[in-house]
């Protein structure tokens, strides 16, 4: 099968979709498909063909008030006249905008079935253009969800949700009609998996952040940005700390508001105990893992969590905030614990640092848990999903074609 993913993020860009896409590419080449890579450009107004034609990066420019995203023209022809020759047999959008539309246009003129994964909550960041202005705010939400309905529904031939948390939305609050695919994305789990790193490099990254062996090392990864609540975990850190100094919060990633992450730090006083690493690129960070004790998060903007499926992957037991985006990767007492107040954050933690016998069950537990996120796993019901969407097409095109014969007929005849 030809496949012509379409994306905005893709490496060197490092988060969630675009991990989710590397992923599904290396998993879907590995199962004998070819795969073809339509994203964005870093040099602004360029295009580029790497890989010999399988990746084609078109010119874009940077959305100043919105962190890492870039955006394209919705048709350029010259990519349009690259694409035809891919001769694709789907096509596997994988944002809204731009060169989601992009991916919309090239279905209908090429009559392609297209498959479309929706990634991101986007109501979650209207922040970006309204800067918290309430009304401003409602009138954004609304708006996408409008644009939602209509992107989806009305030019999709299948769609694909990471949870059975984006299911709900576009079942309960959008009305979609279509087929829903509930697909968790997966990851490469080997590539976390703490046997398969060398511990005098584990040692040394230990050694490089001050990192000490009495330390008990509560990390989280991700984007530092208002809508994944790190500031909530500096807060509780500080709680944490008066407790027990040997407490490290460790925060591997970059964003907009890391500046304001770390004054708040130093407002705390706990600038000694908290760690933030900036960015890390996205081949290294698995071995950032080996160093923490726990993973956590306070983020309810996740549609999945990637980073929870890395940190289970890497035998962490995981203390994250009740939301549907989590409820298949931590479960409770089986390998971490979902809380809902701050006090019981913080009780969890204490747990995890205080019973040894209970920290290495959950460890254990999260490393056979990550078998259920496996890439190659991912890519045979996303492969599912494309066969789907080919067959629905055709039929759909037959019935079309039926009653345009017919429509003529009565024409003629008349």
């Amino acid at each position: 099968m030809r496949v012509g993913i379409f994306t905005e993020s893709y490496p060197p860009l490092v988060n969630g979709v675009s991990t989710s896409i590397l992923m599904l590419q290396h998993a879907l080449e590995k199962q004998g498909h070819e795969v073809f890579i339509i994203t964005v450009s870093d040099e602004k107004l360029k295009y580029s063909i790497e890989d010999d034609g399988k990746i084609l990066r078109l010119p874009s420019l940077q959305l100043a008030r919105c962190y890492d995203y870039k955006f394209t023209s919705v048709y350029p022809i010259k990519a349009l006249n690259i694409i035809k020759k891919m001769n694709l047999d789907v096509i596997h959008s994988n944002v809204e905008f731009t060169i989601g539309i992009f991916a919309r246009i090239v279905s209908a003129q090429l009559s392609i079935p297209l498959v479309h994964t929706y990634h991101t909550n986007w109501e979650d960041y209207t922040h970006y253009i309204t800067k918290n202005k309430k009304i401003l705010d409602e009138i954004c939400k609304k708006s996408i969800k409008y644009l939602s309905v209509f992107f989806e529904d009305k030019t999709v031939t299948e769609l694909i949700v990471p949870s059975n948390k984006i299911y709900n939305l576009f079942k309960d609050k959008y009305n979609f009609t279509k087929n829903i695919h509930i697909v968790p994305t997966g990851i490469e789990t080997s590539k976390f998996y703490k046997e398969n790193f060398d511990i005098k490099k584990v040692n040394a990254l230990r050694k490089k952040y001050n990192i000490k062996k009495k330390d008990f090392v509560i990390m989280t990864v991700c984007r530092l940005a208002q809508e994944k609540s790190v500031d909530k975990l500096i807060i509780n850190h500080k709680k944490l700390v008066d407790m027990n100094k040997n407490f490290k919060l460790f925060i591997v990633g970059d964003g907009p508001d890391i500046n304001k992450l770390k004054k708040l730090t130093q407002d705390l006083n706990i600038s000694d105990n908290v760690i933030f690493t900036g960015k890390v690129l996205l081949d290294d960070i698995p071995i950032y893992y080996q160093l923490g004790n726990v993973f956590v998060s306070a983020s309810t903007t996740e549609t999945q969590g990637l980073t929870i499926i890395e940190a289970i992957s890497s035998s962490l037991p995981v203390v994250a905030i009740k939301d549907d985006a989590f409820f298949n990767s931590v479960i409770n007492d089986f390998n971490g614990y979902l809380f809902e107040t701050d006090e019981q954050y913080i009780d969890y933690i204490l747990k995890l640092y205080c019973n040894k016998d209970l920290y290495n069950r959950l460890s254990n537990q999260s490393r056979i848990l990550s078998d259920d996120f496996t890439s190659e796993y991912f890519a045979q019901k996303v492969l599912k999903v494309y066969k789907t969407a080919i067959e629905n097409y055709k039929s759909n095109k037959n019935i079309i074609n039926k009653i345009k014969n017919i429509i003529s007929k009565r024409k003629y005849r008349l």
